[in-house]
């Protein structure tokens, strides 16, 4: 199911950094799989771009829905000149011409049964609640991975559902712990003791594990993984050793990896009964909230056949009584959640859930790449189930003027996704700007990228400044957006320059190739600086 018949030949330079997390039995699998991606707006172009750069073999993309101009605040693969085309349609040259390797197709009938049997990760992006309940049942059944992927101005939330009986085959990222060994004694159980500088904490009761190097009691070495209990002394109780022989000297003990299944409930279920990731009861309390906030725009958009109008008092208020009437929500095993709803976050979210943010969709889009990765490859743990991120402390503070509903009404340009939330006012004065990027590398391109997107320094009066001594060479291809293969040996200041003026065009970007260090004082020196109104770092080296 889902998977490409024609083995490819892997390449190695390409994805070098990726290998080194994800290894060459992962990457293959990577390479097979077919994934349905439907909504390419700002959060879908990112799930895609990442997909895509990372090597799945094919890509579907479906979003019949014409380009508007609040897509172009996000989605990078747009722009003025695919208004009212289809989004997946007008999507896909670009995304393909990011990696050869990978087919990318677009669908353009509905979602039915018979086109998921094809795929093994179906992600959903920018969907109504209504489609999203109607395919996760079906990909349930079919036990097929399915994502859900959604911003609503300066919130995001992920919804995983890998199934009932998921197995992870390698849960960590870590490499498996290895001890060296003291001693050994003779016995049932029998008593391993650790050197000195090793820390018994790092095991667990219940870890596997086997046995190399030893002298004298070699029946150890190479043995069946041994369950091993960790005693409050340090020591390992291994099982029985009182039939081997003596032991003398030497060897390590190395923890075996074991494989971990986990369980998913449907979305319809979890709706009511969320899992959220969360560290401590007051981000759970907020994440609840906010699930509750995405529940009560659902309906708003079901009733009004619209989101809220951007800082309509009116509209916000109708969402906080639609959350106040929603079903209660139960705890995990299924008992009321008897807690208050925070009204006053209810009502923020909903002033500003029409706008469409690219560095939302940015983060968002990371994270719902990685979880289909791992659905795809099995390694490490996925989401368990719920995930929300919010960027409301953006919002102007207490006592400071909020957005009006006439500064964030539509201007029909390419921002409107963005002055939906910040306001006219605010994006002429990011178009003022002046900054100095130092790195054009993978967190370079992002960054340029978001500078296009979000307008910064694209007035008359502003402009980027990006630095950077390097070449372009086919590894950085893999995970460095704005560079193509015909790029390598290429300045990356240069290009990333050329390239981000190709995402917005009246952004004005000056690369320099000359280094930041003391034998280019004369050209970063004080009256450069004194142009500059920020300056990003997105460097990878101690030293720079």
């Amino acid at each position: 199911m889902g998977v490409l018949e024609t083995a490819k030949l892997l390449d190695e330079q390409l994805y070098s950094r990726q290998l080194y997390v994800l290894d060459l039995p992962a990457m293959q699998k990577i390479q097979g799989a077919k994934v349905l991606l439907s909504g390419l707006q700002g959060l879908g172009a990112e799930v895609a771009k990442n997909l895509v750069l990372m090597g799945v073999g094919s890509l579907t993309l479906h979003d019949p829905h014409p380009t508007c101009w609040s897509d172009l605040a996000a989605q990078f693969f747009l722009s003025e000149k695919d208004l009212k085309k289809s989004r997946a349609e007008a999507s896909q040259e670009p995304l393909a011409k990011l990696n050869g390797a990978v087919q990318v197709c677009v669908h353009t009938g509905d979602i039915t049964e018979e086109l998921l049997l094809d795929f093994q990760v179906v992600v959903l992006t920018a969907s109504k609640l209504k489609e999203q309940l109607e395919v996760g049942a079906l990909c349930h059944k079919l036990k097929i991975c399915f994502l859900v992927a959604d911003t609503r101005g300066l919130v995001g939330q992920l919804f995983c559902d890998f199934g009932e009986d998921f197995t992870v085959q390698d849960p960590t990222e870590a490499e498996p712990l290895t001890a060296a060994i003291q001693h050994i004694s003779q016995g049932s159980p029998g008593i391993l003791t650790l050197r000195k500088e090793a820390d018994a904490r790092y095991f667990h009761d219940g870890d596997l594990v086997t046995f190399s190097g030893i002298e004298g009691m070699v029946e150890l070495n190479g043995c069946e993984p041994r369950p091993i209990h960790v005693q409050e002394d340090g020591t390992l109780e291994i099982g029985n050793t009182a039939i081997f022989s003596p032991y003398l000297r030497g060897g390590a003990v190395t923890e075996v990896k074991r494989s971990k299944t986990v369980s998913h409930k449907p979305l319809d279920v979890a709706l009511l009964q969320p899992r959220v990731v969360a560290q401590g009861s007051e981000e759970a309390h907020r994440a609840r909230c906010l699930h509750q906030a995405f529940r009560a725009l659902h309906e708003f958009q079901s009733l009004h056949g619209r989101l809220p109008q951007p800082w309509d008092p009116a509209d916000a208020e109708k969402v906080v009584g639609l959350a106040r009437s929603l079903e209660p929500l139960k705890g995990t095993e299924g008992e009321p959640l008897e807690e208050l709803l925070d009204e006053a976050l209810v009502q923020t979210v909903a002033l500003s859930s029409a706008g469409g943010l690219s560095p939302m969709a940015a983060m968002l889009g990371a994270v719902a790449a990685q979880e289909v990765l791992k659905a795809i490859s099995r390694k490490f743990m996925p989401l368990d189930q719920w995930l929300y991120f919010d960027a409301l402390d953006c919002l102007p503070e207490d006592g400071e003027p909020l957005p009006t509903p006439e500064d964030c009404a539509p201007r029909c340009c390419r921002y409107d996704g963005q002055i939906a939330v910040f306001g006219a006012g605010f994006q002429e004065k990011l178009s003022r700007q002046h900054y100095l990027l130092v790195g054009a590398g993978a967190i370079g391109c992002e960054l340029l990228k978001g500078f296009a997107l979000i307008g910064l320094g694209a007035g008359d009066s502003g402009g980027v400044t990006v630095a950077d001594m390097d070449h372009i060479e086919r590894s950085n291809l893999s995970r460095q957006f704005l560079f193509r293969t015909q790029d390598i040996g290429r300045p990356k200041a240069e290009v990333a320059a050329e390239a981000t003026r190709r995402l917005n065009s009246h952004l004005q970007v000056t690369p320099l190739t000359h280094p930041l260090d003391p034998t280019t004082e004369h050209i970063y020196e004080d009256n450069f600086f004194s142009h500059v109104d920020g300056v990003a770092a997105a460097l990878d080296s101690f030293q720079a």
